[in-house]
C-alpha cells in the first residue's frame, strides 16, 4: 500500500469508537439488566434519532448498496421502502414498547410475549427464532467491517486477524458500558456516516458530471442502461414479486435490537419525536446508490459487486476521501453488529437461561454481560471467517425466519384473542415452509420464502387461536391498558388464572 493516510483514518475511527464506548459507562453500575440492557431508559430524542438511523444503516449502505445498483440497479431502493414503513412502526409501537418497559417492567422482547401469552415457553422461542435472523445480521457487519480494514491496509491486515480486531473492540465496551456504549457510539457512527456518504456522493457526481448534484448521472443512466431504472433489474433477476415480498418480510421482522432502543428512551414522546424525523436519515443511502451507478461507467468489469465504492475510492479520490469513507463504512458495519450481539446476549440470558437455571434477577444481569463472548468466539467469528457469498441474500433469508414472530406481535398490540396455542401452531407451521422454500424448493413463484411462510402461519394462527382460551382477564388488561386505553378486551366463555412464569412450560 502506497499511502498510509486511509489505514490510519479507519485505525483512528475504531480508537475513537473504543474511547467513547468505554466512557460512555460513566459512574453507572452495570450488573443489572435495567442499566446493561436498556440504558437505565435515559436517552431523549436526538441520541434516539442516531440510535435508530445509525442502527439500521450497516454496511449494506457503503458496500452492498453501490454494489446491487452497479449490477441490479433500482431493485436497490428496497431496502429504503422497508426503512420508511419502519419509522412508521417506530412511532406506533415504540411509545407503547416503551410503556411495556416503565410499566411492566420489561426489558426484551421475549419477556413481553412470553407474559402477554402467560407462556415462558413461547418466551423461550422467540428469542430463539429472532437470534436467527440477529446471528446473520451480526455475522453479516463483522464481515463487512474486517473486508474494510483489509483493503484499507492493502491487504497487510489479514482478514481473519481483522474480524477478531473488530469483535474485540466490540466486546470491550459492550460488556463495560452495554448499551450505553450502543447509543454513544452510535450517535457518533450515525453523523459521521451521514458525512461521509453524502461527501463521497457528491465528489463522485461533480468528478463524472461537473455538476454537484446527482441528476446528470441518472439522465444518463436512462440513455445508456434504461433497464438500470426499472425491476427485474439490470440482471433479470429481482422480479416484482421477490422485490415486494422481501421488502414486506423485512418490514415485519421485529428484530430484538429495535425494541431495545425502543426501550431505551427516555419517555415515549421522546420515541414519537425521533421516528417522525428517522425518515430523513435514511437519504444517506441516496448518495452511495449514486456511485454503484456511476461505477457502472467507470468499473464496468468488476469481480465482485459490492467492492465498487472501495474501487471507485481508489483510483478516483485523494487519500483523505478513501480514508473518510473506510471510516464511514466500518462505522456503518460496527453499529450494526454491536446492537445485535448485545440483544442475543441480552435475551437469551432473560428469556433462555433465567427460566432454565430459576436464577435471579442481579445473577442474570451479570451473566448477560459475559455471554457476549462465547457469542463471539463461537457463533459470529468463525461464521464471519467462512466468508460466505451473497451477504445481503443471507441476511434475507435470516429476516424470513423472524418475521414468522409476527402472530406474536399481532397478540401484543393489535387482537386480544390471540392465544399462545394459535401463535405457537403458527410459528411451527411457518419456520417449515420457511425451511423448505429456502433450502429444498428456494422462493417458488419468485416470492420470498418468509412471505411463503407467513401465508400459512398467519390463517393457522387466527384459526386455532378462535377455538383456544386467550389469556386471563388480568394480563390482557393490564396489556390493553397500554396498547388500547378503554378498549374492551375480547375473550371466550371461562375464567382462568394466569399461568406461573416461573419455569418454562
Amino acid at each position: 500500500m502506497s499511502d498510509p493516510i486511509p489505514l490510519l483514518m479507519t485505525l483512528v475511527y475504531v480508537a475513537i469508537a473504543l474511547w467513547l464506548g468505554i466512557r460512555a459507562r460513566g459512574s453507572h453500575r452495570m450488573d443489572s439488566l435495567e442499566l446493561w440492557g436498556v440504558a437505565g431508559r435515559s436517552m431523549g430524542p436526538l441520541v434516539m434519532y442516531l440510535l435508530m438511523g445509525a442502527g439500521s444503516i450497516s454496511a449494506y449502505t457503503f458496500m452492498g448498496a453501490p454494489g446491487w445498483a452497479w449490477s441490479k440497479g433500482v431493485p436497490v431502493f428496497y431496502v429504503v421502502i422497508y426503512l420508511s414503513y419502519l419509522a412508521l412502526v417506530a412511532w406506533y409501537c415504540g411509545p407503547r414498547v416503551w410503556a411495556f418497559g416503565a410499566r411492566l417492567g420489561h426489558v426484551t422482547q421475549a419477556q413481553a410475549v412470553a407474559d402477554r401469552f402467560e407462556s415462558p415457553l413461547l418466551g423461550a422461542l422467540t428469542s430463539l427464532v429472532m437470534s436467527i435472523g440477529a446471528m446473520a445480521y451480526a455475522v453479516l457487519q463483522t464481515i463487512g467491517a474486517a473486508y474494510i480494514l483489509e483493503v484499507m491496509s492493502g491487504g497487510l491486515l489479514p482478514f481473519a486477524l481483522n474480524i477478531w480486531l473488530v469483535l474485540g473492540t466490540i466486546a470491550i465496551y459492550l460488556f463495560i458500558s452495554g448499551q450505553r456504549a450502543i447509543g454513544v457510539t452510535n450517535a457518533f457512527q450515525g453523523g459521521l456516516m451521514l458525512v461521509v456518504a453524502w461527501t463521497i456522493g457528491l465528489w463522485a457526481a461533480h468528478r463524472m458530471t461537473g455538476d454537484w448534484w446527482f441528476g446528470g448521472v441518472f439522465e444518463r443512466l436512462r440513455d445508456t442502461h434504461v433497464d438500470f431504472l426499472t425491476l427485474p433489474g439490470g440482471l433479470g433477476d429481482m422480479s416484482f414479486a421477490f422485490w415486494t415480498s422481501s421488502i414486506i418480510v423485512s418490514m415485519f421482522s421485529f428484530q430484538q435490537p429495535v425494541w431495545l432502543q425502543w426501550m431505551s428512551a427516555d419517555s415515549a414522546q421522546s420515541i414519537r419525536r425521533s421516528a417522525s424525523w428517522l425518515p430523513t436519515y435514511y437519504f444517506v443511502i441516496l448518495p452511495m446508490v449514486v456511485v454503484g451507478f456511476i461505477g457502472i461507467f467507470s468499473l464496468p468489469h468488476l469481480e465482485r459487486a459490492d467492492t465498487v465504492a472501495l474501487q471507485l475510492a481508489f483510483q478516483q479520490m485523494p487519500p483523505v476521501l478513501v480514508g473518510l469513507l473506510g471510516a464511514g463504512t466500518l462505522a456503518a458495519a460496527m453499529s450494526s453488529s454491536e446492537p445485535y450481539i448485545h440483544g442475543t446476549a441480552l435475551t437469551w440470558t432473560r428469556d433462555v437461561i433465567r427460566p432454565l437455571f430459576k436464577l435471579s434477577e442481579r445473577r442474570t444481569g451479570q451473566l448477560a454481560r459475559y455471554l457476549i463472548f462465547p457469542i463471539m468466539l463461537l457463533i459470529v467469528g468463525p461464521v464471519a471467517m467462512l466468508n460466505p457469498g451473497n451477504l445481503i441474500m443471507i441476511l434475507l433469508v435470516g429476516l424470513g425466519f423472524a418475521a414468522q414472530m409476527l402472530p406474536a406481535f399481532i397478540g401484543l398490540f393489535v387482537w386480544p384473542r390471540a392465544t399462545r396455542a394459535g401463535v405457537l401452531c403458527g410459528l411451527a407451521a411457518g419456520f417449515i415452509v420457511t425451511v423448505l422454500f429456502t433450502v429444498v424448493w428456494p422462493n417458488p413463484l419468485g416470492v420470498h420464502a418468509g412471505a411463503w411462510g407467513l401465508i400459512v402461519n398467519l390463517p393457522l394462527f387466527v384459526a386455532v387461536s378462535r377455538v383456544t382460551r386467550p389469556a386471563s382477564d388480568a394480563t390482557l388488561a393490564r396489556f390493553m391498558a397500554i396498547v388500547a386505553p378503554g378498549r374492551p378486551t375480547s375473550r371466550a366463555p371461562g375464567k382462568r388464572e394466569p399461568a406461573s412464569s416461573s419455569a418454562i412450560t
